[in-house]
């Protein structure tokens, strides 16, 4: 009787149970190294289509799509531009009267693990207040956001012509606005 078929089909069938195995452990390997913690919450967050409301005077806001690419939750606490004096996270909400109005962000933003956050007229934005100089469609503004953990993120955003965002602000200038007339 003749082994040499059965021990060679032995040895192939052994190979393929290897072979297989290997490919269903990588994926696993991959999955731990995606659910290891970011170095920094910078590290793991961009900023997508950001731009900034052109205005000659008062207050504007800075928008854009935020995305964590992380399996953690990451939170902005501020943001920073040269361009002017202060710089607030902000929400949009209603108020006793119907009204809506802008105010600070209690806690700043948080960007779910894997999710996007986007800033946009009429909701979550960047707000702008004392402008140094008008912001004129075309000017590129430089920001830096910080977060929870203390890295920052720069980036760039130009500046264009929009009609909206006119909201009103809640606080300690009630008279200010987005530039333009109240809506």
């Amino acid at each position: 009787m003749n082994t040499k078929p059965n021990t060679f089909l032995a040895i192939a069938a052994g190979a393929l149970t290897v072979l297989a195995l290997s490919g269903c452990a990588a994926p696993a390997a991959d999955a731990e190294a995606e659910a290891e913690p970011v170095a920094s919450a910078a590290d793991a967050m961009q900023i997508t289509d950001p731009w900034v409301k052109a205005t000659d005077e008062g207050m504007s806001a800075t928008f854009g799509v935020l995305e964590n690419t992380s399996t953690e939750d990451l939170t902005v606490v501020s943001a920073t531009s040269p361009s002017v004096t202060t710089v607030e996270l902000h929400e949009t909400v209603e108020n006793e009267a119907g009204e809506m109005i802008m105010r600070p962000k209690a806690g700043g933003f948080t960007i779910p693990a894997g999710a996007t956050f986007a800033l946009e007229p009429g909701a979550n934005h960047i707000m702008l207040m004392g402008l140094t100089e008008p912001i004129l469609a075309g000017d590129e503004l430089t920001f830096t956001l910080t977060f929870s953990d203390d890295s920052t993120l720069e980036f760039t955003a130009p500046a264009k012509d929009y009609a909206g965002a006119n909201e009103n602000y809640e606080g300690g200038d009630t008279e200010m606005d987005m530039g333009g007339e109240h809506e």
